[in-house]
């Protein structure tokens, strides 16, 4: 089980830069042509907002999987 807990901790710090990509991309694409909503910089600007720490706090919790901080959890509160 430990080991499937480092593979995704990798797979979480993969994936949190390249939704961040993603997200700037799309931006860059969709800004400025037509007239529609997703057309203009305000919506872009609040979704990389709210995205981007949230894809911080994936890579962070990869990299703490990768260390092997979640391989012993507690299972009573007397073990914390």
């Amino acid at each position: 089980m430990n080991v499937i807990k480092k593979i995704m901790g990798i797979a979480w710090m993969l994936i949190a830069p390249v939704i961040i990509y993603f997200l700037v991309m799309g931006a860059v694409h969709n800004i400025g042509e037509g007239t529609k909503d997703i057309n203009k910089p305000i919506p872009w600007i609040i979704i990389i907002a709210i995205f981007t720490p949230i894809a911080v706090g994936l890579m962070i919790f990869g990299f703490y999987a990768l260390k092997g901080e979640y391989d012993h959890l507690p299972e009573s509160s007397a073990e914390l």
